[in-house]
């Protein structure tokens, strides 16, 4: 299981990469959603390894990790803020 910080961008593509060279990768977990409207890579991570995103972090607690749900996921990503 790999977690990716969704501030990273386009550096997460790299960092799976090594870490799938180095362990294999069984699934995605996305943190700090609730600091950033980014966390898009996560689906070029995904289908690059061919693997599936477990989790997204919203908070600071284990009580803020969240089963991944897609359709709320791009609801949230492309959500206008006033």
């Amino acid at each position: 299981m790999l977690t990716l910080d969704a501030s990273t961008g386009q550096n997460a593509i790299s960092q799976a990469k090594l870490f799938h060279e180095a362990v294999g990768l069984t699934g995605i977990t996305l943190t700090k959603l609730d600091g950033t409207a980014k966390g898009g890579v996560i689906f070029s991570v995904a289908d690059q390894f061919g693997i599936p995103i477990r989790y997204i972090g919203v908070g600071e607690q284990i009580s803020d990790l969240r089963p991944f749900n897609a359709g709320d996921f791009i609801e949230a990503l492309f959500a206008r803020e006033d």
